[in-house]
């Protein structure tokens, strides 16, 4: 009789299946047609071989010795698979008489033996050779070396499927048992090492997993009982940490690679120091325990153990060739799992670091912000979002996309958003803003291109100014629910080289809601940008019916609408999506006066600011104000030859900004004893909630805070 291949993916006629907890499938033996004769027994290699096997006719619904019966049930029954010989009438008789049984797709099927094969049973239900009881519902061993090869063939790719360190082991423990074995018990270092490098300290295994043949089984639907276990042997194997001890016998098993079986001297040794003290003794004995070393590609990195119970028929030394087998590919498989772990998480840290951890808090402005990455697998990309303060309570709102979503794509994004903050910090136009980063993008590489939207919004005047490098238009959600694609000329994308940016300042009413996003929202292959824009557009409209036209929606929740507007075909790129709600600062709350560089400059400016503070209801306050309005006011006129401005702001704190037109920045020192000056900064520090200077293009703002009480 020649084998025929046959795949383990599907479901075979005479096998049982399993589901993908282990649990057997009965399919029920077909009857055999009336005037269907025998087949010949095949003999084993060595020349056993068993008498021949006869089936007498049978009707539907009678079992007679010797027939087979639904579930095998009849007595002196000897299981027959059909085979590629089988008549037709056979099958279809099968057909109608037995259930077909439910096919399990993750289930690694037990081959059968023929019948040459298979050990004989005696009429007491005992196998003759060794005179061990059969149970029912036990798999049936793995006698032929076709049979092996198979398994190994399916497990292996079980194994395969698994693209991380549990879904691996978990792999590895399915595929096993209970068609391998009956419980397994997984090692692993702990912790692992990853690629080259060289582990520290002492070689410590954790219990990674463990599983093992349930004791209770559906009885519905086709689901054989299985023998209820006794609550000891293998469920008091297996200690959750274990040291291996240099020169000690797991060492020594460990280091041979090669999987034995327990009852080898040194093996049996290394039991206690792998299993814990007593745990040995759940081992069965004899060989039914193999011990197997997972080796990666360059060390050792664990040890898998499987057990069979001692009803079941022992391990054969061929089975140690399978059990290698499924210990190379779990080690190779785990290597690479802890190899792509490393890597995710070093994207997730870079991309972590290239984007703002928390997003400011600046007067006049609420934001939120969202980020998502292309894939799981693509988790770092060139989209950016920032919110940068700039001096006189303005903010600059950044949003950009660099090509590409890769490390590269987000080292060049990190340089670009380096260059932005620190053009911010210049207090730059928008456009000039825009045409530096074109020159940092062509200084990086011909190649270098990318998109951004520079931003920045005035509360006191409630006005915004806008310049576009290739990005998509912003789109503005008015109070009444209105929203409205802002026209902002588009521009060449940075890096183009030998092109003018142009800006546009645009009204900014108090309640409206300012959206930046990229590209990665409204373009996919399923729809071009324009109809995404629209779709969003459309969008933010029905969010904002849903709070009323007095009330602008929340933030946080318009932030995950609008994502919640991408099909599943629509994550084709990163996505940063920055939201600003433009509180503004009243002009009630404004006051602003310019001093003369004179003498007079800081009793003038103490007077000014006093009657401020009572017009506010702030009077608590003018003896500390007027102290530190004075020092810093002498400070400017000092040294300016413009006139000095003075601005008073009343948001949640109370902040005073003087600006002058020399560039130079104060510095915090310690005024010596018989200094005449230098204490000016050294009470604002001290008084102050916070301050700080920054340069301006036309000169400098000195600004403090203090809280209202």
């Amino acid at each position: 009789m020649t084998e025929q291949p046959t795949s383990f993916e599907r479901p075979q006629t005479g096998v049982d299946p399993v589901d993908p907890r282990g649990a057997f499938v009965h399919t029920p033996t077909p009857a055999r047609a009336p005037g269907a004769g025998a087949l010949p027994v095949q003999g084993r290699p060595g020349g056993d071989v068993s008498a021949p096997v006869t089936t007498a006719h049978s009707t539907p619904g009678t079992s007679e010795p010797g027939t087979s019966t639904p579930f095998g049930k009849g007595k002196d029954t000897v299981s027959d698979p059909a085979s590629e010989h089988s008549q037709p009438g056979a099958e279809q008789t099968a057909e109608r008489e037995t259930p077909r049984p439910r096919p399990a797709p993750e289930g690694i099927p037990v081959q059968p033996a023929d019948e040459g094969d298979r050990p004989a049973v005696n009429t007491d239900g005992q196998e003759r050779r060794s005179g061990q009881s059969l149970p029912p519902g036990r798999p049936t061993p793995m006698r032929r070396d076709g049979d092996r090869l198979r398994f190994v063939g399916a497990a292996t790719r079980r194994i395969a499927r698994g693209i991380d360190l549990d879904e691996i082991v978990m792999g590895l423990c399915r595929a096993t048992v209970p068609t391998f074995s009956d419980a397994i018990l997984v090692y692993l270092r702990d912790p692992l090492p990853v690629g080259d490098e060289r582990p520290t300290g002492p070689l410590v295994l954790r219990l990674r997993r463990t599983d093992r043949i349930p004791a209770e089984r559906d009885t519905e639907n086709g689901f054989l009982p299985a023998a209820q276990p006794e609550p000891n042997e293998l469920d008091t194997v297996g200690a959750e940490l274990c040291e291996v001890r240099p020169g000690s016998a797991l060492a020594e098993v460990l280091r041979g690679v090669r999987p034995v079986f327990t009852d080898a001297p040194a093996a049996r040794a290394a039991l206690p120091e792998l299993l814990g003290e007593g745990g040995e003794f759940g081992v069965p004995d004899g060989q039914r325990a193999i011990l197997a070393p997972l080796r990666g590609r360059r060390r050792v990195i664990g040890a898998a153990l499987f057990l069979r119970r001692p009803e079941r028929m022992a391990f054969e030394p061929d089975d140690l060739l399978v059990a290698a087998q499924l210990a190379t590919h779990s080690a190779l498989g785990i290597d690479k799992a802890v190899l792509y772990g490393r890597e995710a998480y070093i994207a997730d840290e870079l991309q972590r670091t290239m984007l703002p951890e928390t997003l400011p808090r600046p007067t006049g402005v609420r934001l939120a912000s969202r980020y998502l990455p292309a894939a799981e697998t693509a988790r770092v990309g060139g989209d950016w979002y920032d919110a940068i303060p700039l001096p006189g309570s303005r903010v600059a709102l950044v949003v950009g996309d660099v090509m590409g979503h890769s490390m590269t794509s987000a080292a060049i994004m990190g340089q670009l958003r380096t260059t932005a903050q620190t053009l911010a910090g210049l207090d730059l136009p928008p456009q000039e803003v825009l045409h530096h980063l074109a020159e940092q993008a062509q200084r990086l590489g011909v190649d270098r291109m990318a998109t951004c939207l520079y931003a920045v919004y005035d509360p006191v005047s409630h006005r915004i100014t806008i310049a576009n490098a290739g990005h998509p238009p912003p789109v503005l959600l008015h109070l009444g629910g209105r929203a409205e694609v802002l026209r902002v000329p588009a521009g060449a994308p940075i890096g183009v080289g030998g092109v003018d940016f142009e800006a546009v300042e645009l009204d900014a009413p108090a309640g409206a809601t300012l959206l930046l996003y990229t590209d990665g929202l409204v373009e996919s292959r399923l729809r071009d940008v324009w109809t995404g824009i629209e779709q969003l557009r459309e969008k933010l409209a029905a969010v904002a019916q849903l709070t009323g036209p007095d009330h602008p929606p929340p933030l946080e929740a318009l932030c995950d609408e609008v994502l919640d507007m991408l099909g599943p075909g629509d994550r084709d790129d990163d996505i940063a999506l920055l939201a600003a709600r433009f509180d503004g600062i009243a002009p009630s709350d404004v006051a602003y006066w310019f001093l003369e560089p004179e003498d007079a400059a800081p009793g003038r400016a103490r007077r000014l600011a006093r009657r401020a503070l009572q017009r506010w209801g702030l009077e608590e306050l003018s003896d500390s104000v007027e102290l530190l309005v004075s020092e810093v006011v002498t400070n400017a006129v000092r040294y300016a030859s413009r006139p000095v401005t003075l601005r008073l702001l009343r948001t949640d704190v109370l902040r005073c900004e003087v600006g002058d037109d020399v560039p130079q920045l104060p510095r915090l020192r310690q005024a010596r004893a018989t200094d005449e000056g230098g204490r000016g900064l050294y009470l604002v520090n001290r008084m102050a909630r916070r301050w700080g200077a920054t340069r301006l293009s036309t000169g400098k703002v000195v600004w403090f805070e203090l809280n209202r009480g």
